[in-house]
């Protein structure tokens, strides 16, 4: 690789990983506890999105590897559609 290259590729990025969204009223956040189930819209075996610096990148499915949660990447936007999220 090249020296230029080289020089950022150890700069570190915010990797956000969307599971779901659901909507809830003030009332239902305050009644919260620990141990609550927020039941989300995403369903199981569904494609997860995958944001890079709060950018969408891609999407993937979620795995279980040695007791702990993990995202396999399953598809990566493609040029065209990279540039719209950055509009």
């Amino acid at each position: 690789m090249s020296d230029k290259l080289d020089r950022v590729l150890d700069i570190e990025l915010n990797v956000t990983v969307i599971l779901g969204r659901t909507k809830m009223t003030l009332k239902e956040i305050f009644d919260l506890t620990k141990g609550s189930l927020i039941e989300l819209d995403t369903l199981e075996d569904q494609e997860v999105e995958i944001f890079v610096n709060g950018r969408k990148i891609g999407y993937g499915q979620v795995v279980i590897v040695d007791r702990n949660f993990g995202v396999k990447i399953t598809s990566i936007l493609g040029e065209e559609e990279l540039v719209k999220t950055l509009a």
